[in-house]
């Protein structure tokens, strides 16, 4: 993932570490670069809906399976902070790549979804895009957020791709599924800076404000 596209931060990405694993609380504090910085964590549900309601952080890192609560893990954590979706950003982050999994925590209010196999850098990054409002997405776990999203779909998007070249309409599509732009520019073989370009475009021909919003606009038409 790419750590120059999101905005310059002023200051540290404020951090809670949610996770039943304290080996992997502690190793994954240690990988996280420093643009970040870990205010708190927890390993159950009501630890963590304690821990989010009293450092009210910019993003929480979230396990989808936790003990405690109802049994409801992430999501049932979600629920518990309700109130403060928009000023706390939640990314899931899970051994699990099951579209069950995804989908609930979707549902519930997580801005992202990244399993653990992924590197320190790459969690950075995306904690990084999640605090700038962007959605995160392991891109092949992107087609479990279209097939539970996009069911609802009825209108068509012909007369809004026409406003789009073709390689704009390549570009969005891998923006829509959670890439990032270097993983883009090297997928179509052209520049980081290129990338940059035809996204704004895409941005502004379609009316919309940043990659969450594409991504929703993609899932909403089936057009991943």
């Amino acid at each position: 993932m790419n750590s120059s596209e999101p905005n310059a931060q002023t200051r540290p990405i404020r951090v809670v570490v949610v996770d039943d694993h304290a080996i992997f609380r502690s190793g994954l504090k240690s990988d996280l670069d420093a643009r970040l910085q870990v205010v708190g964590e927890a390993a159950t549900v009501e630890g963590a809906i304690r821990a989010v309601t009293e450092l009210r952080p910019d993003v929480v890192l979230l396990d989808v399976h936790l003990p405690g609560g109802r049994g409801g893990g992430g999501a049932e954590v979600i629920a518990g902070c309700a109130g403060m979706l928009g000023d706390v950003r939640f990314l899931a982050l899970s051994v699990s790549d099951a579209a069950e999994d995804v989908v609930t925590v979707i549902r519930s209010g997580a801005r992202g979804y990244v399993t653990k196999s992924v590197s320190g850098a790459e969690i950075s990054d995306a904690v990084v895009r999640v605090a700038a409002g962007d959605a995160v997405f392991s891109p092949r776990l992107a087609g479990f957020v279209l097939d539970a999203f996009g069911t609802q779909a009825a209108i068509s998007a012909d007369d809004e791709l026409d406003l789009l070249s073709a390689r704009e309409l390549e570009v969005m599509r891998l923006i829509a599924r959670g890439y990032t732009y270097k993983e883009v520019a090297k997928d179509l073989f052209i520049s980081v800076k290129t990338v940059e370009t035809h996204v704004s475009k895409v941005l502004r021909k379609l009316q919309l404000s940043n990659r969450h919003e594409l991504t929703r606009w993609a899932v909403d038409r089936r057009i991943l």
